[in-house]
């Protein structure tokens, strides 16, 4: 007589890749993540042209977080 097949259940990880990071606090700027604090000049938006919460001084092409969030969507669907 042969075994019953089994079906493979969730994968569960123990050890340090298992664990999550902990967030920044609320006023540390992540690079990349969130945007430096400070006064200065804002960037524009790269699509609309609206002010971001990004200083002027970041490297990259800065969106709004409408055109973020806008932008996310396209990718998301795109199949």
């Amino acid at each position: 007589m042969t075994e019953p097949a089994t079906t493979p259940g969730p994968a569960t990880t123990t050890g340090p890749d298992a664990v999550c990071e902990l967030a920044p606090a609320a006023g540390e700027a992540v690079q990349g993540l969130t945007p430096a604090a400070g006064d200065g000049p804002r960037a524009d938006c790269v699509l609309c042209g609206e002010p971001t919460e990004y200083p002027a001084d970041r490297a990259g092409s800065t969106l709004c977080a409408v055109c973020t969030w806008q932008q996310a969507q396209r990718i998301a669907c795109a199949g």
